[in-house]
């Protein structure tokens, strides 16, 4: 028996790129189909969605450690157990708790100082975003939107990562809330808390910026009266993984450059194109 395990099922996206990016992809066996990163690991196959997973699929490849996030996989994950799996979920709700994914992950297969190493990596992109952000001569009130129906704003993570590209989220008080129902908020609070930009970033389907705009009474919100309305696809914001630490801060940055009028240094620009409209 290896001393470490060697033939892993991930349930979400986050802990297959932390694992590639560990130079331990050779051990995932089994992916969820919401994967996007890194590309060749969507060769692998296919075992789960979100909230449903494939069991015969899973025991097919005769995993020795299923990886899964949050209680929104307990069914999943006590299916797997009650199989005789050995699982380790995952909770990360925070910035830190992100980087603390990375060590435990890099512990459990053997690699802590290459997680380590990558944890550094990760932290000192996030200084200099943070340094780079401190050249504003104001900070924009920002609501990050994660759902449009109902409405509903960012999770801790990101409102984390909002305030080290430059922002000041308006509803702090929400972001610890795990749970989208308990984050949900009315138009009026919007109005009346005035935001001078607007991220969005729905799940699963673009961000109608003209559908936002048309909401009544939001005329006069400053990020309509500015035209400062921007997105971030869910893919690199709303998965906390490696990639929110890097190109979703990245987009975050961006869009918070353009909307007090400074460029985003060089090496700091986001991969994907980004843009108002």
């Amino acid at each position: 028996m290896a001393d470490h395990p060697s033939r892993i099922v991930c349930l979400t996206e986050e802990t297959t790129e932390t694992l590639y990016l560990l130079g331990e992809g050779d051990r995932v066996v089994g992916i969820s189909g919401y994967t996007v990163r890194p590309p060749e690991a969507r060769q692998k196959p296919k075992v789960s969605s979100f909230l449903h997973a494939r069991y015969d699929k899973i025991a097919a490849l005769s995993p020795d450690l299923v990886l899964a996030f949050s209680d929104l996989q307990a069914a999943i994950t006590t299916e797997l157990v009650t199989r005789g799996y050995p699982v380790f979920t995952f909770n990360q709700r925070s910035v830190n708790e992100i980087l603390q994914m990375v060590r435990m992950l890099g512990g459990i297969v053997g690699v802590a100082a290459k997680a380590e190493s990558l944890v550094d990596r990760f932290t000192h992109g996030l200084d200099a975003i943070r340094a780079s952000a401190a050249r504003f001569t104001w900070r924009p009130r920002v609501y990050f939107e994660e759902w449009d129906e109902p409405l509903i704003s960012g999770i801790r993570w990101v409102e984390e990562l909002v305030e080290i590209a430059g922002g000041t989220p308006v509803f702090p008080e929400l972001r610890t809330a795990a749970l989208g129902r308990d984050r949900i908020v009315s138009a009026e609070r919007v109005i009346a808390a005035a935001p001078d930009v607007f991220i969005g970033s729905w799940c699963g389907k673009p961000v109608r910026k003209d559908k936002v705009r048309r909401r009544p009474g939001w005329e006069a919100v400053p990020f309509v009266m500015h035209d400062r309305l921007y997105e971030v696809k869910s893919t690199y914001i709303l998965q906390p993984g490696p990639a929110a630490l890097t190109e979703g801060v990245r987009q975050l940055h961006a869009v918070l450059c353009r909307a007090v009028g400074v460029e985003p240094p060089g090496a700091l620009m986001p991969a994907e194109r980004w843009d108002a409209g």
